[in-house]
């Protein structure tokens, strides 16, 4: 639990806030393929280094600390020599095998990485696997902590420390060495299986108790510990020997074998096919193209024995929900929800791009005397910067300024707009300068860039460089749009690309910073700690700011032409929203445990997550930490509104009442789903409150007033330029673009709608919203477009009163992906040809009440020549429903979950609608008869 780690470490999380609170420490990184960010090698030996215009230096100032033990002492990578000269990527799941936090413990601390737990000890590698989740810190915690099942390593082995001795994208080995035995173990996020390798001794298992064998076949053995079942696989010849709880085998002349954690007993065969597929290592590759981001997760692997190099591997939800690749049925309990299997060495995912708008369009709305005004306040401020003086302080106030800067220009303010670039270039070519009161020193050790005056870790943890830098980036694209010649390289471009490859490298080969040092791939979310030296693994607190970083790179990319490092951030960004969507918000209700009584957590740790922060009980800023700063990168929270209601409920529940503290966060997160609402908390305050440190009243104002007049994002529609956007209100779709580059450009959005750009500007434009007959959202009743009504019928008919049908309650049991007790629509005797291009569209609204949990799903299904055989079934994943009064919106954007048979001509054919509750103990209801109550099917 939070309250020990603290007390045997100094805090090492993010908590951005209000200055006067005791924070602590987070951290951030990020990464992806490689692009031209620069020089790859390192510093030369010099005082200070050049940098276009800028510099930094290759020494601390005086004064100062880098990377230190708990105790104060410098400390330096712990690597093996084939590792030495490697970046290593410090913000990971498994940091604390390269750095040594505590003096006491030259191994490591717990590392998670799912479905497996893992700690380096003395005599090897203890392996665990968590599935009963404890409650902790008077219920404001859940974690799945670390216990040893077994423990896997060599007879004899007694090593003094272990290093890291090769990574990959997210897998890692540690290496052991006595001085008589060496012994390495591959493991990773994902993997079941532990590879090792050793010299020197046999092949070693001991046991936390004495274990129950279920299948001993010489060189496979098959055993329970702890209610868990390994398998575990000798070279062929060998024969494991079972003594109490020491197991062991020996090598035969070889040097490897490897175990699995099964999933159930009966899977033993299917895990011995890929024993000694050894993999070596895992890589990410991605693409932006079209208003959709594609990335494929593939391992490397080495065959020891035989011919077989696939392997299998466990996806976490945010990535089985976006992939059409076949899972098996095999499943893992994590702290990240269901994992499910797939037997393959790749998979791959897809999501709609979530875009990133500099600002908002231009309302009518908006007073634009009443936001000149606002403006003014900030820009003639006596200090704009509000005595910041460290790295996270100053990019506070730079973001700031930044989100100010393209909302003066949209209402003519051009003075103002150039005041506030005038402000953000000169600080940061102060802190861009080596030798100042303010500056950015190279670590050749750790292989980062420091910024000092440092703050919450950033020096002696390596904590939250991620969090600082995204404001730097954020800000530079923001100069860069309107003053390109200072982004330049030659300028202070090269500055800002040194802060990149610090936190979001995309070059795996960069000899001076690591890629990703602290974006998780496979995770699909950053990392705060730069050590990872907590029992419960490593943490992320504001997952916005890490966010932040994302939105900067594809603005910055935009605003400088780089589209690789504009792609990266559009990989990151949509990576990263369906962790935090998932993990931090678990919008879809199937990830934290039943037993924890709340509906987001302000910290997401390797073994669970805490409804807490660094610094604060305060309810407030445990919801808006993962708001802050809102920005125009923010917009892709409103993909899950009906999760925004509830954190906003949990909030005021929570605090007894609305917001006080953090009000302007949480207005505009709130108006992501819910403008009317939002504006009205705004009315009835009327300007009379004070700001959030990184926020202003002509952002607030200007977000607010805009969203209430063009309606809350439209996470539907997805347009072919990252730096789009769609809002909707009352059947109108705004469309917005910003288009960077220097020729007019056409922005094609998924629903169809077109809008032209003129080169350097943004473009505004509207059309009708849930009217459009696009596959992406069905409109009104028309010949391939079908209404609910009730009594079971689907009809073209527009003239049927509205109603409501009732879902019958799923018991208790979990009916996902299986009708239970269907509500039933169909139309008989439709002809029509496939459509090309299109797909099977809906849009339900559903309402559980204030019943808890219910998870509403769809089937359709086509029976093509009527004679009672369906040979078309397209079954949804589920819609998980708040407690709350109200409708809701259920639509095919929550993704397809199985798909049977082939779409072919219908002739005199049948169409059905099944809905049912997937889960929960209640009824619910679907309207009827209204444009909300549809089917489109793909023909013509």
């Amino acid at each position: 639990m939070i309250e020990v780690l603290l007390v045997r470490t100094s805090l090492s999380g993010l908590a951005p806030g209000l200055a006067s609170r005791p924070a602590a420490a987070t951290l951030l990184a990020i990464a992806v393929a490689a692009v031209g960010l620069g020089p790859a090698a390192s510093p030369a030996a010099a005082a200070t280094i050049p940098a276009g215009a800028g510099s930094y230096s290759d020494s601390r100032p005086a004064g100062t600390s880098g990377p230190t033990t708990n105790t104060g002492a410098p400390v330096t990578p712990k690597l093996t020599t084939a590792a030495r000269d490697k970046p290593v990527p410090t913000n990971d799941w498994w940091s604390s095998l390269a750095y040594q936090r505590y003096g006491d413990n030259p191994y490591s601390t717990p590392m998670y990485g799912h479905p497996l737990t893992y700690q380096a000890k003395a005599s090897g590698l203890e392996v665990g696997y968590p599935t009963t989740p404890a409650i902790v810190g008077d219920g404001r915690q859940y974690e799945y902590a670390h216990k040893a099942d077994l423990t896997v390593g060599l007879s004899g082995l007694n090593s003094p420390d272990t290093k890291a001795d090769a990574w990959s994208d997210w897998t890692v080995t540690p290496y052991w060495a006595d001085g008589s035995r060496t012994f390495r173990a591959t493991i990773g996020h994902g993997m079941p299986f532990v590879y090792a390798k050793g010299s020197g001794g046999d092949a070693r298992i001991t046991t936390a108790s004495t274990p129950t064998v279920f299948s001993d076949q010489g060189n496979v053995l098959g055993i329970t510990v702890a209610g868990h079942h390994y398998a575990l696989f000798a070279p062929t010849g060998s024969d494991w020997n079972v003594s109490g709880t020491a197991i062991t085998a020996g090598l035969g002349g070889k040097d490897y074998f490897s175990l699995a954690v099964l999933p159930s007993t009966d899977a033993l065969a299917t895990y011995r096919k890929y024993a000694f597929s050894f993999v070596t290592g895992s890589q990410v590759a991605w693409q932006s193209t079209g208003g959709t981001v594609k990335a494929t997760y593939s391992l490397t692997t080495e065959a020891k024995e035989g011919t077989e190099r696939g392997t299998l591997q466990a996806l976490y939800r945010h990535q089985w929900l976006h992939t059409t690749d076949a899972l098996t049925p095999y499943t893992y309990v994590s702290p990240r929800g269901t994992m499910k299997v797939r037997e393959s060495a790749s998979f791959t995912t897809s999501q709609k791009n979530n875009g990133v708008v500099p600002a908002l369009p231009a309302s009518s709305g908006v007073d634009k005397a009443r936001l000149a005004g606002y403006l003014n306040e900030v820009a003639n401020a006596s200090d704009p910067f509000s005595g910041a003086a460290d790295t996270y302080w100053t990019g506070k106030a730079l973001g700031r300024l930044a989100q100010l800067v393209p909302v003066a220009d949209q209402i003519g303010e051009t003075a103002t707009r150039d005041k506030l670039l005038g402000l953000m270039k000169g600080r940061l070519q102060e802190w861009f300068t080596a030798g100042g009161a303010s500056e950015f020193s190279y670590d050749k050790d750790w292989k980062t860039l420091t910024g000092y005056p440092a703050s919450y870790g950033s020096d002696t943890e390596l904590n939250d460089h991620h969090f600082h830098y995204s404001y730097y980036v954020y800000a530079a694209a923001i100069i860069a749009q309107y003053d390109q010649a200072w982004a330049a390289d030659s300028a202070w471009g090269t500055m800002i690309k040194h802060l990149i490859r610090d936190t979001a490298n995309p070059s795996r080969t960069d000899s001076a910073y690591p890629f990703l040092r602290g974006f998780d791939v496979y995770a699909g979310h950053s990392w705060a700690s730069g050590h990872q030296g907590f029992a419960a693994g490593n943490n992320q607190e504001s997952s916005s700011e890490s966010i932040n970083l994302s939105a900067g790179l594809v603005l910055w990319g935009a605003a400088t032409g780089d589209n690789n490092l504009r792609d990266l951030g559009s990989f990151l960004l949509t990576t990263e929203s369906e962790a935090i969507t998932q993990y931090w918000f678990d919008a879809s209700q199937q990830v934290f445990p039943a037993s924890f009584g709340h509906d987001t957590v302000g910290m997401v740790w390797g073994s669970g997550g805490a409804y807490s922060t660094w610094w604060t009980a305060n309810p407030e800023e445990i919801h808006g930490i993962n708001v802050l700063p809102v920005t125009g990168g923010s917009l892709h929270l409103a993909r899950e509104k009906a999760a925004i209601k509830r954190n906003i409920a949990e909030m005021e529940r929570e605090n007894g009442g609305p917001a006080q503290e953090w009000r302007d966060l949480l207005w505009q997160f709130e108006s992501l789903s819910d403008p009317a609402a939002a504006k009205a908390k705004w009315d009835g305050v009327n300007g009379n409150y004070e700001p959030e440190q990184g926020e202003s009243k002509a952002h607030t104002y200007h977000w607010i007033n805009t969203l209430n007049t063009v309606g809350a994002p439209d996470m539907t529609v997805s347009g072919d330029l990252p730096t789009s956007a769609v809002f909707s209100k009352d059947g109108t779709r705004t469309y917005t673009a910003h288009n960077h580059g220097s020729t007019a450009r056409t922005v094609t959005f998924s629903d169809g709608k077109t809008l032209s750009v003129p080169a350097r500007s943004t473009a505004t434009s509207t059309g009708p919203g849930g009217s459009d007959p696009d596959p992406e959202e069905p409109g009104p009743s028309t010949g391939n477009t079908f209404r609910l009504k009730s009594g079971g019928v689907l009809t073209t008919a527009t003239t049927d009163p509205a109603g409501a049908d009732t879902i019958a309650s799923a018991d208790g049991v979990n009916r996902d992906g299986a009708p239970y007790r269907p509500t039933v629509y169909e139309v008989k005797k439709v002809n029509g040809k496939v459509a090309s291009g299109a797909a099977t569209a809906f849009r339900l609204r559903v309402d559980a009440g204030t019943k808890v949990g219910l998870a509403p799903q769809v089937r359709v299904s086509y029976d093509l020549t009527g004679d009672g055989t369906f040979d078309r079934a397209e079954t949804f994943r589920y819609f998980a429903t708040d407690p709350v009064n109200g409708w809701e919106e259920y639509t095919q954007a929550s993704g397809a979950q199985a798909t049977t048979g082939s779409l072919g001509e219908l002739k005199n054919g049948t169409v059905r609608l099944e809905v049912w509750n997937a889960l929960g103990n209640g009824t619910s209801q679907v309207q009827t008869g209204t444009d909300a109550a549809v089917l489109r099917i793909p023909y013509v």
